[in-house]
């Protein structure tokens, strides 16, 4: 059992500052089993903890993992240079609770992004070691032909790179457009894989990561939500 102050409870979650969370709770802001409570000193057990705020229902939680299928022209950079992060797609309280992106997609790549304030996970998720395989949909500017589907199944080498890297697996879904599973997670892997091949990457798109996918998460561009156990299991390394 893991009990904390309310006032902690609250900062943990995201609502702001300890000062802010206090004021809140002397000002009858917050509710526990239809009690409002003004000692923010007064502890309660996390476990299954729910609590209200304004009148909306909050379910505490010690970590977060979120997915979010990120639309085009979003950085994952928590200080992003040329376009907007993709945290301002999030609630506020995310970026209290310092949530960041498991990995990068490219301001131009779209598709299924994780974020989790868990250390823990995001070097698990992100680590080239784990092998967590991930489907990625290309778009070439040159024509697919059998010769590249087959150079990319075999391995090819990048400049810095000590050994070839070859896709999980690939297949031609269009005149321009194929299919590839890669499980390095390297920087830029799928364009530079591309680019060495002799093509190149017009656009890309993460429809899975392990054997979550879009679809199973049923979120349209710019949407997100909370990945709960059953998720998590289906992207463990």
């Amino acid at each position: 059992m893991k009990k904390l102050s309310l006032d902690r409870i609250l900062q943990s979650q995201g609502i702001g500052s300890r000062k802010w969370c206090r004021e809140l709770i002397a000002d009858g802001e917050v509710s526990i089993d239809g009690e409002v409570i003004k000692d923010y000193r007064a502890a309660f057990d996390t476990n299954g903890l729910v609590f209200t705020l304004f009148g909306d229902e909050w379910i505490y939680r010690e970590h977060v993992y979120i997915a979010l299928h990120k639309p085009p022209n979003y950085e994952c950079s928590r200080k992003p240079s040329h376009h907007p992060g993709v945290l301002t797609l999030l609630p506020e309280e995310f970026s209290w609770r310092d949530v960041q992106a498991v990995g990068r997609l490219d301001h131009d790549t779209t598709g299924l992004l994780l974020l989790s304030d868990d250390g823990a996970f995001i070097h698990a998720q992100s680590s080239p070691k784990k092998h967590v395989p991930k489907v990625y949909q290309a778009t070439t500017a040159e024509p697919v032909t059998p010769a590249l589907v087959e150079q990319l199944l075999a391995g090819v080498q990048l400049h810095d790179e000590p050994a070839p890297l070859a896709a999980v697996s690939c297949v031609q879904t269009g005149s321009h457009q194929i299919e590839i599973v890669l499980d390095q997670g390297k920087y830029h892997q799928v364009k530079r894989m591309l680019a060495a091949a002799e093509n190149h990457c017009s656009a890309l798109h993460r429809s899975r990561i392990g054997t979550l996918s879009l679809e199973d998460l049923g979120l349209a561009e710019g949407e997100w939500c909370y990945l709960e156990e059953e998720h998590l299991a289906k992207i463990k390394p």
